[in-house]
């Protein structure tokens, strides 16, 4: 974890506890998290305390992430960048400048990864032609709230109707 604000120093965390810790002390930090090393119970867990925790940055660094978690968090949340540990330095300098920043930076192989499977999904005729271009809008770093309002629906039928979708095709 880096501060922000003041001097810039590094704190280490080896646990969720630690962790939750250290974000009360420095609310405005960046946090370098490899989730599959970490203690959450799931990715749920984690979007919670990055609620809580709305003023730090948060980056996922990690060797490997499954694209359902990717997914989740591009399509849950605008507060994490996502990248690989084999990924370019570019991209990880990338990530720590959106993270200050309180924006998201998702590295390319990240990124080729959600655009996989909605071409998965295309080609299964899955998603409707508005989908296509909401999924398209968030992959592209758009919030559901500024999505939202170019379409002039609200939030929650954005969320509502994409949840509805995807658990009914599923089901089929």
């Amino acid at each position: 974890m880096i501060r922000r604000h003041g001097e810039h120093t590094i704190q280490r965390a080896v646990d969720r506890v630690g962790l939750l810790e250290h974000l009360k002390n420095f609310e405005h930090s960046v946090v370098v998290l490899d989730y599959t090393l970490f203690d959450f119970v799931d990715v749920e867990q984690l979007l919670i305390v990055s609620e809580r925790f709305s003023m730090a940055g948060w980056i996922l660094l990690s060797d490997e992430l499954t694209p359902k978690l990717i997914r989740r968090l591009v399509y849950s949340s605008n507060a994490f960048s996502i990248v690989f540990k084999d990924c370019p330095l570019y991209e990880l300098k990338e990530a720590l400048q959106a993270a200050s920043r309180n924006s998201r930076y998702i590295c390319q192989r990240a990124m080729g990864t959600v655009v996989a499977e909605l071409q998965e999904e295309e080609v299964r005729g899955v998603l409707t032609q508005t989908e296509k271009e909401i999924v398209k809008a968030i992959a592209q770093g758009k919030t559901t709230k500024e999505i939202a309002a170019e379409r002039f629906l609200s939030i929650h039928t954005i969320n509502t109707r994409s949840e509805e979708r995807r658990v009914g095709k599923e089901c089929r």
